[in-house]
């Protein structure tokens, strides 16, 4: 039972990682990827529903600067520029009548303190994320001694293990958040 309380535990703190990945991918640090669009929602008139970008079309880089965007029904195109421009990330797409073309402004010094604020409180949200199944996990083991399903002894040791998959998964956002940080002010 421990072992499985366990394994369920370092699930969750990869799906908290796992989380905190998706996120940063979305903040541009100057050059162009595809996942800087992956949160973007476009109100498609013809379809009269809100639908990811990814789904409406592919997005690729081509260099750094640029991203390309080549829709699958070339009537959307107006609803993916008017999409990407009200997504608040200051960008402005063109077309061609059958590419959309959104070119990445370099960033400002300004830009950049405002993205690690930014990035800050992603990495602060997943730790609290991260903590949230600490508390979980201590209180199922907690329970599961009340009930006399495992001794005071292999309590003692699950929390002890809880903590360590604790402290691995925190020292782990704390990375991936520092190397984003350094790549945001580096451009």
């Amino acid at each position: 039972m421990i072992n499985e309380y366990l394994s369920s535990m370092n699930e969750d703190f990869d799906k908290v990682v796992a989380q905190l990945k998706r996120e940063l991918g979305t903040i541009r640090t100057g050059r162009a990827t595809p996942a800087m669009l992956d949160h973007v929602q476009v109100e498609v008139r013809a379809y009269g529903a809100s639908m990811p970008i990814n789904q409406l079309a592919s997005v690729s880089a081509p260099d750094a600067r640029l991203l390309v965007l080549n829709p699958w029904d070339k009537s959307t195109i107006p609803d993916i520029e008017k999409g990407i421009q009200s997504a608040g990330m200051g960008l402005n797409p063109s077309n061609d009548g059958q590419v959309v073309r959104v070119p990445i402004p370099a960033l400002t010094m300004d830009r950049r303190r405002d993205m690690v604020k930014q990035l800050g409180k992603m990495a602060e949200e997943a730790r609290v994320r991260a903590r949230g199944v600490r508390r979980e996990y201590n209180e199922l083991f907690k329970e599961a001694e009340d009930s006399k399903e495992i001794t005071e002894d292999d309590l003692k040791r699950a929390l002890v293990k809880v903590q360590e998959g604790t402290d691995a998964c925190v020292k782990l956002l704390d990375s991936l958040a520092h190397d984003k940080e350094k790549e945001v002010l580096e451009g």
